[in-house]
């Protein structure tokens, strides 16, 4: 199992748009130079992240910016901005358990509460990042180097 890359490529994403923007216009091209992607699949994800309220896009070469404030931007928004998974259904349950079997029977039982444990778990850990924490831990690594 593993969450969608559209999520990682829309962090990579904002993190371009936030370094960027105040240097050039940070379009889908250069994005996608950046992420070494289709700029179709950048321009995919732009579109989602701004059905989301999290960034603007200006037509045509307009280039692309952040629409709420970094500091309060987390990686929880951008997680349900690109639609990873439905809403609670991190885990996919197998279709068909014996229900002759003791444990296929009784699988949802043994697992549904621990697991919606461990989403909720991972999802408040996204709630407490925000894209403003991964620039500073960007600029952080840079001058370390």
């Amino acid at each position: 199992m593993q969450i969608s890359s559209r999520f990682t490529i829309a962090v990579h994403v904002l993190l371009c748009i936030e370094t960027f923007q105040e240097k050039q216009k940070v379009t889908s091209e250069f994005l996608a130079a950046s992420v070494n992607v289709n700029p179709v699949v950048i321009r995919r994800l732009l579109q989602q992240l701004k059905k989301a309220g999290l960034v603007r896009v200006m037509r045509g070469s307009g280039g692309a910016a952040i629409d709420k404030p970094i500091d309060k931007l987390t990686l929880l928004d951008v997680y349900h901005a690109v639609a990873c998974v439905e809403e609670d259904t991190l885990f996919h349950f197998h279709e068909n358990p014996n229900p002759l079997c003791p444990i296929g029977k009784n699988i949802h039982a043994i697992l549904d509460v621990q697991l919606d444990k461990i989403q909720k778990a991972m999802e408040q850990e996204m709630q407490s990042v925000t894209i403003q924490d991964l620039i500073k831990n960007f600029s952080n690594t840079i001058s370390e180097s």
